[in-house]
């Protein structure tokens, strides 16, 4: 049961990223140009681990955003970091 709650805490924290992410068109562009999805894509399969995965993968690449998404958040960077790693 706990690894299941690992895993839905660090979606929940990922689907968090995900919305800051989108705050900024200039980011959120970068997203679906990195990932290769587009908006409708991205919209269908939020909850996807794929999704998720892309989207933590998208964060570790740039540890500048990673940081920034983890402030705005209010958690700890390497939590956010984990978070990617384990969804």
């Amino acid at each position: 049961m706990q690894a299941m709650d690992k895993i839905a805490d660090a979606a929940t924290l990922i689907l968090g990223a995900c919305a800051w992410i989108l705050t900024d068109d200039a980011r959120a562009d970068r997203l679906l140009a990195l990932t290769g999805m587009d908006a409708g894509h991205l919209r269908a399969t939020i909850e996807s681990p794929a999704t998720l995965g892309a989207i933590g993968g998208f964060l570790l690449g740039h540890e500048a955003d990673l940081i920034a998404c983890a402030d705005a958040l209010g958690v700890d960077p390497a939590m956010l970091a984990a978070a990617a790693r384990t969804v």
